[in-house]
This record gives C-alpha cells, sequence and structure tokens, in this order.
C-alpha cells in the first residue's frame, strides 16, 4: 500500500526550486544533523533522514531533476488547482508525516496521522507506529491550531485542538500532551468567542454559541473581577487583558442579552456584575422609553454592597429620570467626591441645572455606550419625557406616593398634551381651545414640566402661586422660549419681578401683599451689619455657623438696600453675582428693598472637613419702595425653614447655596 503525501521534493527537503546542487546538499546536511527531538521513536528518525537523502539524491541528478520538473509542470498545466504529490510505501509513513509537520503542512500531518490512528490502518497497541502517530497527532494538531488562530480562524482553530483532545483521551498514552491541548483550547476562548459573536447576525446559531461561551468563561474565572488568576498558566486572562477583551466584544451584545448574562453572574454570586445589571438596566430603559426598566435599577442599585462605589450620584440621576426631584436632590446633596461636590457648587447653574447637566452626561459617557442595539450619540431628557410611555408611567408612581397636587393653573392631565402653555404674563395653565392658531404662546417639553412640579407644588401649599411662576420661569430659562412678541413688559421689569420672586422663593417667603393690605411694618431700627471677619476655624461651633449665615442676610439686606457690602467674607462668587444682578434691576428700575432676615435656631446636618450642611430657622419680611418713597409691595413676618451648605475654601468656610426647606 502507498501513501499519498501531499508535498513535492523541493518543500520535502525544503529548497526552493531554483535550488543549485550545491545548496541542496549542504541542506541536506542540516536537516539530518537537526531531527526533530520531541521523542520519536529512533526507528523513524532514521526513515526520515532515508527520505531526505532520497530527494537530494533526485535534485541533484541532472536527468532526474529535468524528468521531474517536466512531470510537475505537466501537472500544473492540466490540474491547474490540483495538489503535488509524493507516493511512499507505508512502513515511511510516520517518516513522511514527520517531513510533512516539519515543513508547514500541520493540518495535513494532523489529519493523516489521526487517520493512520484510526481502522482499518490503526497500529498495534504498544508499538512504536501507534506511539510516533499519537505524539505526532498531538505536536500537529497545536501547529495547526496556532496557523488558523493567525489567520483569526478561530472558531476552525477550536474544533481541531477539540478534536486532537479527544484523540489523545482515546489513545490514553500522552497525559502531558493532552494537557498542553487543553490549555491551548482555553487560552483560546477569548478569540472565539469574538469570532463567535461578530459574525453576521442571520448566523443565530454561532452568536449563541458564543453567548455560551462568554457565560462560561465568566463563571469559571469566578467573576468580571477575578483576583486569584494565574497569571503563568497558559490558559488564563490576566485582569487586564480580561477587561480589554471584555470591552472589545460588548458591542457585539445587544442590551437585552448584557441584562441576561449580568443579572445572572450576580445572582451566581458575582457581585461586581451588580454594577453593569444596573447600567444595561438603565441603558435599555432609556432607549426603550420604558421607565419600569430604570426603577428595577434604582430598587438593585440599592442592595449593592461596594465600599469603593457611591450610589449617591447614580441614585439621583434615576431619580431625577422618574421624576422624583425631592429624592434626587437628597442623594445629590451627599457625595462622598470632593471634586464632584465642588463641582456642582461651582456650576453657574442653579442646582437643578446641574442635576440635569450631569444626568445627560452620565447617560452619554457611562450608560449608552457599549450596546449593539443602543444610540449613544444622544441623551435627550427631552424626548424621554415627551414619551407617552414615561409621561403614564411616572403619573402613576405620583398617584401611587401620594404626592400632593399643584395649583389650580398648573396642568394635571399629562396624558392628553405633556405641555404647559406659557403667555406673556407667565401664567401656567391649559392650552385655551378658543385661541387663535397663530397665538404666541409657548409648549412647555413635558420633562421640563415635571422637573419643576414638585417644588411649584410646595410653593402652592405654602400659598406663593407667583413665586411658584418665577421659579418655574427661573428654572426653564424661558427667555430663550417666550417670543419678543409675547412679552407686554420692558426686559428690565422682568428682570425686577423675577428677582424679587426669587428671593421670596430661595428664602422660603410668603407671597408679597398688595399694597393697599395692611401688613406688619419692618422695625424702624433695623440696621444690618456686614460680618468683617472671616470664619477659619477648622471645626466651627454651631454659635459660629450661625453667626455666619447671619452675616450673609445681613450683607444681603445691606447690598439689595444700596448700601456697600463685602459678601466675600462669607459667601463665594456665585452667590455675590446673583445678589449684583438683583440690585441692578432694582437700581435701573429706581426701586430700593429693604430686608429684615433673622436666624432664629440651626440643625447640622451633615459635617465633614470640607463642607457643612445646615438647616436654619429664618423669621423673614421685606419691603419694596419706589423712588418716591412710596410702598409698592410688602411681605408680611413669616418664618421659614432654608437648607445651607457650606464650603471650607483653603482655610475659609464660606456660603457655596442654599435652598428653602429642607
Amino acid at each position: 500500500m502507498l501513501l499519498d503525501l501531499p508535498i513535492d521534493h523541493f518543500r520535502l527537503l525544503g529548497v526552493s526550486p531554483s535550488a543549485e546542487p550545491e545548496a541542496i546538499l549542504r541542506r541536506l546536511q542540516t536537516r539530518c544533523d537537526s531531527p526533530p527531538d520531541q521523542g520519536f521513536t529512533h526507528e523513524a528518525l532514521l526513515q526520515r533522514a532515508d527520505l531526505l537523502r532520497r530527494s537530494a539524491d533526485l535534485l541533484t541528478d541532472p536527468s532526474d531533476r529535468a524528468d521531474y520538473e517536466a512531470a510537475l509542470l505537466r501537472l500544473s498545466e492540466s490540474h491547474p488547482n490540483g495538489t503535488v504529490g509524493l507516493d511512499l510505501p507505508t512502513s515511511s509513513e510516520v517518516a513522511g508525516l514527520i517531513l510533512l509537520w516539519e515543513a508547514h503542512g500541520a493540518v495535513e500531518a494532523f489529519q493523516l496521522a489521526r487517520q493512520g490512528l484510526q481502522p482499518p490502518q490503526a497500529p498495534a497497541l504498544g508499538s512504536g507506529r501507534e506511539a510516533d502517530l499519537t505524539l505526532l497527532a498531538a505536536l500537529a494538531c497545536r501547529d495547526a491550531a496556532l496557523e488558523e488562530q493567525d489567520q483569526r480562524r478561530y472558531e476552525s482553530a477550536a474544533q481541531l485542538l477539540i478534536d486532537g483532545i479527544q484523540l489523545q483521551q482515546r489513545m490514553g498514552k500522552l497525559p502531558d500532551q493532552q494537557r498542553l491541548l487543553e490549555d491551548a483550547l482555553q487560552a483560546l476562548t477569548p478569540f472565539r468567542i469574538l469570532d463567535l459573536l461578530s459574525r453576521d447576525l442571520g448566523d443565530q446559531d454561532s452568536h449563541q454559541r458564543g453567548l455560551t461561551l462568554l457565560d462560561e468563561l465568566v463563571v469559571a474565572r469566578g467573576g468580571l473581577e477575578a483576583t486569584d488568576v494565574d497569571s503563568d498558566h497558559q490558559g488564563s486572562l490576566t485582569q487586564a487583558d480580561f477587561e480589554s477583551f471584555f470591552h472589545q466584544i460588548r458591542r457585539f451584545l445587544t442590551v437585552q442579552e448584557q441584562i441576561d448574562l449580568f443579572s445572572r453572574w450576580f445572582e451566581g454570586g458575582a457581585a461586581d456584575a451588580g454594577f453593569l445589571t444596573v447600567l444595561a438596566l438603565t441603558a435599555a430603559g432609556f432607549s426603550r422609553r420604558k421607565p419600569e426598566f430604570l426603577e428595577q435599577a434604582r430598587e438593585l442599585i440599592q442592595t449593592l454592597a461596594n465600599a469603593d462605589l457611591d450610589p449617591m450620584p447614580l441614585m439621583g440621576c434615576l431619580d431625577l429620570l422618574l421624576g422624583n426631584v425631592k429624592d434626587a436632590e437628597r442623594h445629590f446633596a451627599v457625595l462622598r467626591d470632593a471634586d464632584l461636590q465642588a463641582w456642582f457648587l461651582n456650576h453657574p447653574g442653579d442646582r437643578l441645572a446641574a442635576q440635569c447637566e450631569y444626568c445627560r452626561a452620565w447617560l452619554e459617557r457611562d450608560v449608552l455606550p457599549g450596546y449593539r442595539d443602543v444610540d449613544a450619540s444622544v441623551a435627550d431628557l427631552d424626548a424621554w419625557f415627551a414619551d407617552r410611555d414615561v409621561q403614564g408611567y411616572v403619573d402613576r408612581l405620583d398617584r401611587k406616593a401620594s404626592r400632593q397636587p399643584l395649583t389650580e393653573e398648573v396642568p394635571l392631565d399629562w396624558s392628553t398634551a405633556g405641555t404647559a402653555s406659557l403667555d406673556s404674563s407667565f401664567d401656567l395653565g391649559e392650552p385655551d381651545p378658543d385661541a387663535e392658531s397663530d397665538d404666541v404662546s409657548v409648549r412647555l417639553p413635558f420633562w421640563q414640566q415635571r422637573w419643576v412640579r414638585p417644588a411649584a407644588a410646595a410653593l402652592a401649599l405654602l400659598g406663593i402661586a407667583v413665586g411658584g411662576l418665577a421659579l418655574v420661569r427661573r428654572n426653564l430659562d424661558y427667555a430663550q422660549l417666550v417670543p419678543e412678541t409675547a412679552s407686554e413688559t420692558t426686559e428690565v421689569e422682568e428682570e425686577v419681578e423675577e428677582n424679587e420672586v426669587e428671593e421670596q422663593v430661595r428664602i422660603g417667603a410668603s407671597p408679597a401683599q398688595p399694597a393697599d393690605e395692611p401688613v406688619a411694618s419692618l422695625k424702624p431700627a433695623l440696621r444690618p451689619s456686614a460680618p468683617s471677619k472671616p470664619l477659619m476655624s477648622d471645626a466651627p461651633t454651631e454659635a459660629e455657623l450661625q453667626a455666619l449665615v447671619q452675616g450673609w442676610l445681613d450683607a444681603k439686606a445691606l447690598a439689595l438696600s444700596g448700601q456697600p457690602a463685602d459678601l466675600s467674607v462669607v459667601a463665594r462668587d456665585p452667590l455675590l453675582k446673583r445678589v449684583e444682578r438683583e440690585r441692578a434691576v432694582d437700581a435701573a428700575a429706581g426701586r430700593s428693598k429693604s430686608i429684615d432676615a433673622s436666624i432664629t435656631s440651626i440643625e447640622v446636618l451633615d459635617r465633614k472637613p470640607l463642607r457643612i450642611e445646615l438647616r436654619a430657622q429664618v423669621a423673614y419680611s421685606d419691603r419694596l419702595q419706589g423712588a418716591d418713597g412710596a410702598v409698592i409691595e410688602e411681605t408680611a413676618p413669616s418664618d421659614f425653614s432654608v437648607t445651607y451648605v457650606l464650603g471650607r475654601d483653603g482655610t475659609q468656610w464660606r456660603l457655596h447655596d442654599y435652598m428653602p426647606g429642607s
């Protein structure tokens, strides 16, 4: 019997078709002096040397070489896609396969060796041929897998290794070689997963096989953050390598597939997958307009036990998206990260604007990227809250939580329009069905209406209808929304009205009373004084904190009355600029304001080395007068609760922000 070996004499010897006889003989000597040392029998190596000499004899004889080259030419012409081969007696089978393997024909050598180990060609048990073919199959299998891997055919490489392992298990002779094949297969797993998941979506069998392998890989590692990985083991991925691999494959998975995987790993004890589950649920909910997913994410994050994770920013963002503005404010107020706290305190807008900006950036940067079916380019909060499903879900949350309704001026039937009308007098109300089609009213996006709802509701309970409208106007930046023709007042008059109401809302005052109604007058001896010394104590006492806040109230009252006052001793620049703008508006209108505000008690809510939050009871009244001294508006004396946030700038404590209520 003959063996058809898919190789020619040039390739078998390892020389080029143009090699001269001297080069061929030198190559023969080198090959004979350097036989493979993996453990083949002496008989197989002698047969290998004999085959090398036969090829060298043929190629160095001019007549024989000419005949052989002519035969190769005829074969290539008649069979252009054929493979040149050599017919060898079966007695030279092992030697020929060894030379084929050495000539980088590992795939063919493995397949022929495996065939030679099966009936009816199977060698006698314990024979040298059996040992040589078993060893050659293992060596050729590993090299064949590497060749396929170099060509990025990872699944083909894996199938070769699986076949080689099964063959070694059946032969039961070379446990060390079997272990090397198993290690190679394990090391190939990430590449196989990437290969299978990145294929065309029509190949669902491959995709599901890739998901199964990914699941098995993470479970075998003990989670996403494996701490006991043996980096010296051939089949192990270091944590850095695994993170790089995981980053690559996520974009080939849908958001639902990631939710299923992360949830399963988390339930199986991989605590590190819980955070990814939260992000995937949020991405699915936001992209599909399914707020119930966000609710699940919110519930899950409260169960995560991770000392390194501050859940407050995430809780704040989820609460904002679900319309829970008070809860969001509470979570953003207790952030661990000092830099993030400073960012919120230094934000040029109000607190709600800062929270919305942070939430949008969080969605675009950390939540939406990394899914095959999610557009991460834009986190559109307007579109989110304009969606009817979102509106309905949030409205159900409102009813479930028994939240207080707004005043009658604010629409509660969001399912019909989802917007409110804003006319030239800034009166929120339902659209007028009798209005002309070219009405100049402005429709507010639902999510913007949603942000101000709890704040406006709280003000309504205090009877501050006008103040609530001003808060809406300030938070939503209607300067860019209202057409110029919609306003019947001058820009200065609008600014005056806004700042007057802002002061009442921020400090928690009751609405201004008409000038002809009797109200309690200010104390005639009111002479507020600005503090002259900054607060530098490392651990301020309650008395020192109360003095600083009272100093802010006194200095602000002094500035708004038109007198010089150095507010920089007690407050940061954004608050100073706010007071300056308010005074400039009054001055432009020829008005002056007298304020009486006193701290009656304080309670420290949170104390950190660089941040102190306290709640103060404030006794407040004010009076707005025209240039002729006539009283335009007056606020009756009332007591209100105000929350103050103090920060330490270097060694000095200053007021960073304040908000009405708790």
